[in-house]
């Protein structure tokens, strides 16, 4: 096991605390009248203009695609970004936030099913008890355990529908690492493609005036788009170069427990036992993903 592959987890693991941290700026957007589908417009914009300022300093080959490969970009941007954000957000409306999140989390059991059709992912035992109980913490975390939830057939559609869109990023990501992109250049184009894909249903003059409202709105859009999105896909999407997709969803799970945390210590919100177990069981997953196969040396 070379440095890049140990090193690798943790940079899954550091993306899935990144996101995590989503809430600090989505709560502040809201509090300004910004909606969810701005606020994703947001996210695109500001990510694709400063990867795109980076890679022209940087290496601009890195901008270069070619145009038989652009269906993978489509597939990161539009089915992956723009759907995923599409269906969770209109799930959150069709029924509870608990349920929302649960059904996004459908994603790690997606990916590892489609990785094993498309890439030949082993499928073992440990990957199997690992999902059971990022899944089962998951669960916990969000609450939705002795809460009165309401379902409906088309929430359950929307939701099951963000975990796949949540899923394809894997997917279509690992395509593209396979024909040699680079995670920036991958990180671009997706985040390009989804701004190109939302910016007409984002309400535009609205969102415009708040960000450039000051100095203080715009430095606080480049760290959104540098915390929660330019940092995270990034470092995920150099992970996938040196772990499985079906490992490196559920390391990502991650996500919902620093989420939790971060709700309670920066906004004082109550940790209940129930999500206080739910953050045992995605850690004890993230302990099994990393321990050694039978066949590691």
């Amino acid at each position: 096991m070379n440095g890049k592959t140990k090193l690798a987890p943790g940079a899954v693991l550091l993306a899935g605390a990144l996101w995590g941290s989503m809430g600090i700026f989505v709560r502040r957007y809201n509090a300004e009248g910004l909606d969810s589908l701005q606020i994703v417009g947001i996210r695109a914009v500001g990510t694709a203009l400063i990867l795109f300022v980076y890679l022209m300093a940087l290496n601009r080959k890195l901008l270069k695609i070619h145009l038989k490969d652009l269906w993978c970009f489509l597939g990161t941007g539009l089915c992956s970004i723009v759907f995923f954000n599409y269906c969770y957000f209109k799930t959150i409306i069709l029924t509870d936030l608990s349920v929302a999140a649960v059904l996004l989390y459908t994603a790690p059991s997606m990916v590892m099913v489609m990785s094993a059709f498309l890439f030949k992912e082993r499928f073992n035992i440990k990957k199997g008890i690992a999902l059971i109980l990022a899944f089962a913490g998951c669960v916990f975390v969000t609450g939705i355990i002795g809460s009165q939830v309401t379902l409906s057939v088309a929430g359950i559609i929307t939701g099951l529908g963000s975990g796949l869109g949540y899923a394809l990023y894997s997917i279509f990501s690992r395509y593209a690492l396979e024909r040699g992109y680079t995670s920036l250049t991958i990180s671009f184009y997706t985040f390009l493609i989804a701004a190109i894909g939302v910016l007409p249903f984002a309400g535009g003059n609205a969102v415009t005036a708040i960000v450039f409202a000051g100095p203080g709105n715009i430095l606080f859009t480049i760290a959104f788009a540098l915390v929660s999105t330019v940092l995270p896909y990034f470092v995920y999407t150099w992970g996938l170069q040196y772990v499985e997709n079906g490992t490196a969803s559920i390391l990502a799970s991650v996500e919902p427990v620093v989420a939790t945390i971060i709700g309670v210590v920066l906004f004082g919100e109550s940790l209940s036992g129930m999500e206080l177990i739910g953050i045992v069981l995605v850690l004890a997953s993230i302990v099994i993903c990393n321990g050694k196969n039978s066949d590691e040396k």
